[in-house]
């Protein structure tokens, strides 16, 4: 992800692409790796590298026992962020907007559990719909090297169909054989996580009604579909005062 951001930024006539920081790349070109000899820009390991190059907005992908700490930087020395990284909780959103009033307001972050334009969507959709079909499951499909289960996607789309439905959905009683195999829970929402290699990251959403069933999916088959919403955060975090959550925000859906 790191490397595809890199790559947009640098592509993109609206961006620079000033600085990279990664504690297992330090010293390697970003050049190099993206495809652009052109640019000549040394990875370092160290986050002031951030603010020795005077950014206007950092972008996070990194991991969940990270991510919190790296925006805590960001905030205390007044630098924008957009966070892609999955496992930020509600008492972690909670924290980034007491950080930011703290600090006086002068960076904004935003945050979203998914960037691809196509899966907010899906989740729009999947909210909409669950109005007329309440009984609801998720199951979320991503590359075995995910750090979590279930993904950001899933616990956001779950929350916003019990925002949004009417009432619950049926969850007739069954006995598991092997405990987990109805998944786990969420907003009184079943979701089921499939790690397997070859995956990148899917979502389909499973409604079901007397004699009928809608599934409402996504797939992005390359980190490439995740770029033009990052890109879209970093032009417009400015105008998103403190903590926006969701790439919905930018949407004018």
């Amino acid at each position: 992800m790191g490397r595809e951001v890199c790559r947009a930024v640098v592509e993109d006539p609206e961006c620079v692409l000033v600085a990279a920081v990664d504690s297992q790349g330090c010293g390697e070109n970003v050049g190099a790796l993206i495809g652009h000899s052109e640019l000549k820009l040394e990875i370092s390991d160290e986050l002031d590298a951030l603010t020795d190059a005077e950014v206007d907005v950092a972008v996070d992908f990194t991991h969940p026992d990270s991510v919190m700490d790296d925006v805590r930087w960001c905030v205390r020395h007044a630098v924008h962020c957009v966070v892609g990284t999955t496992g930020i909780s509600a008492a972690d959103l909670d924290e980034i907007r007491a950080l930011i009033e703290e600090e006086g307001n002068e960076s904004n972050v935003f945050v979203a559990p998914n960037f691809a334009i196509g899966a907010v969507l899906m989740m729009r959709f999947a909210a909409a719909a669950s109005r007329w079909l309440p009984s609801v499951e998720i199951i979320e499909l991503h590359h075995s090297g995910k750090a979590e289960a279930p993904s950001g996607t899933a616990i956001k789309t779950a929350e916003e169909i019990a925002k949004a439905r009417s009432e619950g959905g049926e969850a007739p009683p069954s006995r598991e054989i092997f405990p987990g195999a109805r998944g786990g829970e969420v907003a009184g929402i079943r979701v089921h996580s499939v790690r397997l290699p070859g995956l990148v990251a899917h979502q389909e959403v499973i409604m079901g009604g007397p004699g009928q069933s809608l599934t409402i999916r996504h797939d992005s088959y390359d980190r490439a579909s995740f770029m033009p919403g990052v890109l879209l955060a970093i032009k417009a975090i400015t105008k998103h005062p403190g903590l926006a959550y969701g790439l919905e925000n930018l949407l004018d859906l």
